[in-house]
């Protein structure tokens, strides 16, 4: 009775286990077409060039406010795109939160955590006594039209809507930073 017992129970573990890695299969599947439509829909070159246009955007931040990038249009935008669990944004966000706090008329901060929640964005801003609005982007809608395909990423955008610098990966001087923001402020 008990070896019949161990024998049953380890045939329904061991559908179970068929079941959980075929869903795993599907999943993974559907994932990758899913990446193929999105990767062949951005045309020519895989990487965000300065001098291109900055794709529009609207998006909700930790506020509830709607944020498109086209309203900014006249202002220099610094875009910022990080999560809590990546060391070099952590790193770079006093930097960076100190452009948000400078107060500069002619320049928008913009932050876009990628793929979070949106309670846990709240926590980690409040542990880490951040002020500024986050925009959560938990879909990667905004990240994809970005071609983030890492964190941090920095796009500084100029008054006219062009990308004026592109920063793959984390931001250390902010003397550095400032002074590509005013460059931009000069849209050439």
């Amino acid at each position: 009775m008990k070896v019949r017992y161990l024998k049953s129970n380890r045939i329904q573990f061991r559908r179970i286990v068929t079941i959980l890695i075929v869903v795993v299969a599907l999943i993974a599947v559907a994932w990758t077409i899913v990446q193929s439509n999105q990767s062949s829909q951005h045309s020519g070159s895989s990487k965000i060039e300065v001098g291109a246009a900055a794709p529009d955007f609207v998006a909700t931040n930790t506020e509830g406010q709607q944020v498109r990038l086209a309203e900014y249009r006249g202002k220099v935008v610094l875009i910022n795109f990080w999560a809590s669990w990546c060391k070099p944004c952590v790193r770079e966000m006093p930097l960076i939160h100190s452009v948000f706090q400078s107060k500069d008329n002619d320049i928008e901060t913009l932050f876009i955590n990628v793929g979070e929640a949106k309670g846990t964005v709240n926590e980690f801003m409040k542990e880490q006594q951040f002020t500024f609005p986050v925009i959560i982007d938990v879909t990667g809608k905004v990240s994809s039209l970005y071609r983030i395909t890492g964190l941090p990423a920095t796009f500084i955008i100029d008054k006219t809507g062009r990308f004026r610098k592109v920063v793959l990966g984390e931001v250390t001087d902010y003397t550095l930073l400032r002074t590509w923001l005013e460059a931009a402020k000069d849209p050439r």
